[in-house]
């Protein structure tokens, strides 16, 4: 029994996501007390954790969405499915007004740049928060789509608004037209493996995005629906062992690297001098933390009233809990902080407030137990 200890520490640690938090804590105890040695480490590492690493996080968080849209799962027809989208349109609009508002408040024109980074929602935090609440529920792939669908808005917000360098777009547009159409093809081949997929499709995906000047972190999220799959929704890194299909496989496969990556991501995006807090610091957390949830809500009630319809068992206060876990910017907004202001206070004040964002987590915890959502619902206590 002694010898299966480390192996079931280890399938508890993935099964509740604590790669990222553990390896935030270390990040930011190593940049507050040796900030020299921790920036060092963060340069050489930032390119290929942020814009390959991740590719292959946000690739299996598209496997959820993918089984969860498929005829038998939560997020089934265009009407359901259409609903995550929405929300994070309402969830991108409602904290940039609210931080505009903050901003003019203060009086502090030079922060105006600001307004893009209280729209992001960290996708590995906020569903590690959500499944610690929900378990196996319609929320969770809900959650998912929400994010990765902020975070495909949130490029264009920084190819429009932050361009970094000159956009290829027509270049890349090609690339990635033949990316697909190579994915089209071995599906309709009828390759089993993901293994085609990945290195030729996904790289030509990467490849397209990177060239045309985008961030390519978001490469294998459309390659990988052509992956041949079945109505699935067992949640991220879990296994299924029954499970031959191959996006299963290839989810099996990526569990215990995407682990390793999101440990990374976490150590070279989390370092922030906590000392650094200013207005762009209270102006970020307060417009992220009351503007997310806001949002949500707002967008999918009207969205209810126009027809569409919430999934099953996914109740209003459901959608609350949700609002408020997209409500943790955390590393995606540190990204968007470093495109909206050059080094200097303004972004080391704006970076402290996205990595506050964190407080989120405490905030959905404290909405799902007021309102009995989850596990914390009469029924999830029944035997």
């Amino acid at each position: 029994m002694r010898a299966r200890r480390p192996y079931l520490s280890l399938s508890f640690a993935i099964e509740h996501s604590l790669a990222l938090p553990v390896s935030a804590v270390i990040a930011l105890v190593w940049a507050n007390l040796l900030p020299v040695s921790y920036a060092r480490l963060a340069d050489a590492l930032a390119f290929p954790v942020n814009q390959i690493g991740m590719a292959f996080f946000f690739g299996v968080a598209a496997k959820e969405i993918v089984e969860a849209t498929t005829p038998g799962g939560a997020l089934h027809t265009w009407r359901r499915a259409a609903l995550p989208v929405i929300a994070a349109c309402g969830g991108m609009a409602a904290p940039a007004l609210m931080y505009l508002t903050i901003v003019r408040v203060l009086g502090s024109r030079e922060l105006v740049r600001g307004w893009a980074i209280p729209c992001a929602t960290d996708v590995a935090f906020s569903y590690m928060v959500a499944k610690a609440i929900f378990r196996r529920h319609p929320a969770i792939p809900f959650l998912l789509l929400l994010a990765v669908a902020d975070d495909a808005l949130g490029l264009v917000i920084l190819m429009v608004f932050y361009p970094s360098h000159e956009l290829r777009l027509l270049a890349g547009g090609l690339l990635f037209a033949a990316a697909l159409i190579f994915a089209f093809g071995l599906r309709k081949a009828g390759v089993r493996s993901f293994w085609p997929y990945l290195v030729f499709s996904g790289t030509a995906s990467w490849a397209a995005l990177f060239a045309a000047g985008l961030h390519p972190a978001l490469a294998l999220v459309p390659v990988v629906p052509f992956m041949p799959h079945a109505a699935r929704d067992r949640g991220l890194f879990v296994e299924v062992p029954s499970a031959r299909d191959t996006l299963s496989q290839f989810e099996h496969a990526l569990k215990i690297p995407v682990q390793i990556v999101l440990f990374l991501f976490g150590l070279v995006n989390a370092g922030v001098a906590v000392r650094l807090h200013g207005e762009a610091t209270w102006a970020v957390l307060a417009a992220i933390l009351a503007g997310k949830p806001i949002g949500v809500f707002g967008a999918v009630l009207l969205a209810l009233v126009a027809g569409l319809r919430l999934p099953p068992r996914f109740r209003r206060a459901d959608l609350v809990v949700v609002g408020c876990a997209s409500g943790i910017g955390f590393t995606v907004a540190l990204f968007f902080a470093t495109a909206a202001f050059p080094p200097g206070p303004l972004l080391d004040q704006a970076k402290l407030g996205a990595l506050l964002s964190v407080v989120g987590a405490v905030v959905t915890v404290a909405a799902a137990v007021v309102l009995k959502a989850g596990r914390f619902s009469p029924s999830a206590a029944r035997p």
